[in-house]
């Protein structure tokens, strides 16, 4: 896709991940720093140039979580991007000078963690992005993440329930 098609020019190219275990529960980790109410999201993170979208979900899980790719089997992806902005004050505030995009575009993808809860380590990287982790419903991701991200969460929600059962 060349630029001139890509409806989101100026928008950061971004992964997420939906991590499910084997009770259908996705994986939430509490952002670092975040304050309450709207600090739980999903891993997620940004591509390299030139990089496969699925190689850069399992890069970043392994980053964010310490998950490793042979801990996880691809249970399904959303073919198109999603994108939300950042809202003025975001882009307005000094502490985020580095955010040259307007905002960002994902690619979303689940898989299924097939290994314990002791292959999680929040700090194997060395830009620890989460606090904290746990594992919640689908239903309820739109909630806890931030507003201005919560349509991508609906939008993740709706793609991925049938991944949120027992297995």
């Amino acid at each position: 896709m060349s630029n001139t098609d890509d409806p989101w020019p100026n928008h950061r190219a971004n992964v997420g991940i939906a991590l499910f275990n084997g009770d259908g529960l996705v994986w939430l980790g509490r952002r670092e720093g975040t304050p309450p109410p709207w600090n739980w999201q999903l891993p997620q993170g940004g591509m390299d140039p030139g990089e496969i979208p699925e190689h850069a979900a399992l890069r970043e899980l392994e980053e964010e979580t310490g998950i490793r790719s042979d801990h996880v089997a691809l249970l399904g992806s959303i073919a198109n991007w999603i994108a939300y902005d950042y809202p003025p004050d975001v882009r307005e505030d000094p502490r985020f000078h580095k955010k040259r995009h307007l905002g960002q575009k994902q690619r979303w993808f689940a898989f299924r963690f097939h290994g314990s809860e002791a292959d999680i380590d929040l700090a194997r990287h060395t830009e620890v992005e989460f606090d904290a982790w746990r594992w919640g419903e689908l239903a309820e991701i739109p909630e806890l993440i931030i507003p201005w991200k919560r349509d991508v969460y609906v939008q993740v929600a709706e793609a991925f329930g049938a991944f949120a059962r027992r297995v």
